[in-house]
């Protein structure tokens, strides 16, 4: 039978939609078991269907999907398994989302509007839910949308494992792409023990992925410049980051982001002079449309299976990322 049992007691299960199955395998094989056998079919209407092949009952179950387009699909698929593995009595079940849905739409910035992150919370509760786990979370409030457990997790130390095997620290700066991450920014400067730089930016609320840069605080002159980010969408913010950066005298322009959603224009956008590297994680799939000579995608799966490993036996899901933001 598929899965990890402690005889008598425990029984985990990877179960995986059909965004990004690779990640759920990867994932899998690093907690040397395989990803549950499933049926799940799209009707010809739309609407989504799942049936798993073995029994799940008792056990403790954990549910990955990758939010990438068409997320909306993506989200009903997940909730669907969730609804499918309550009903068959599985004991506990922790939704898996590495890139929370919605998770920018986390306050009303304007009358009349949503907070849709909250929303997919509480479709999770509905559905069945005990617990979540995402990585990158764009606002920690989030954390406090969900009334359970909720594992944020950190890909920074995949993320600065890489940079300080690949990057010379000598003429290195930090650079805050805007003031929502100056916090994260600020621990990678500590971490890494360079300076930090921050970009002054203003985006218009009525117009979604549009922003102008207004000043650099900080000196980048001559120096290589690592913007550090939750997640990199159309590419804009960090290509007139980029260009601005140059302007003001830097020598390199690195870009680090943990989720690569990469929606149209943004492999133009960052293939581009102004940008030397972008290094990205797998959270989401990057079919090789999406992909470019300077783009290093770097595997999430390490960290993901030691949260779930962690879950699993009761274990400090926190320790693994002490001091990480």
């Amino acid at each position: 039978m598929t899965g990890i049992k402690t005889t008598g007691e425990k029984h985990l299960v990877i179960v995986s939609g059909r965004a990004h199955p690779e990640l759920a395998e990867h994932i899998a094989s690093e907690l040397h078991t395989s990803v549950l056998p499933a049926d799940m079919r799209t009707f010809a209407n739309g609407e989504l269907y799942a049936r798993f092949d073995e029994s799940v009952r008792g056990a403790d179950a954990f549910v990955v999907q990758s939010h990438t387009a068409p997320i909306n699909q993506w989200l009903m698929e997940q909730l669907i398994m969730v609804d499918a593995l309550k009903r068959a009595s599985a004991k506990r079940i922790t939704v898996v989302s590495p890139f929370y849905p919605y998770g920018r739409q986390d306050k009303k910035n304007r009358g009349r509007e949503p907070i849709s992150a909250r929303l997919v919370a509480d479709l999770y509760a509905a559905a069945g839910a005990d617990r979540i786990m995402s990585v990158d979370l764009h606002a920690p409030q989030i954390q406090g949308f969900f009334d359970g457990p909720v594992d944020h997790l950190f890909a920074m130390p995949v993320l600065m494992e890489h940079i300080e095997a690949t990057v010379d620290r000598s003429n290195l700066t930090i650079v805050s792409p805007d003031m929502g991450r100056v916090r994260v920014a600020d621990v990678w400067s500590d971490k890494l023990g360079v300076p930090l730089a921050i970009i002054h930016k203003r985006r218009d609320p009525r117009v979604p992925n549009d922003i102008s840069v207004h000043e650099i605080v900080g000196d980048v002159s001559g120096q290589v410049c690592l913007i550090v980010d939750d997640l990199i969408d159309t590419g804009r913010t960090i290509a007139k980051a980029a260009a601005a950066l140059k302007a003001a005298g830097a020598v390199g322009v690195i870009v680090a982001a943990t989720h690569a959603v990469f929606s149209d224009p943004a492999v133009e956008l960052l293939d581009s002079p102004d940008i030397d590297r972008v290094i990205v994680t797998d959270t989401l799939p990057l079919h090789k449309e999406k992909q470019f000579e300077r783009l290093t995608i770097l595997p999430i799966a390490p960290l993901i299976a030691q949260a779930i490993h962690a879950v699993f036996d009761d274990a400090s899901v926190t320790s693994l990322f002490d001091g990480a933001a």
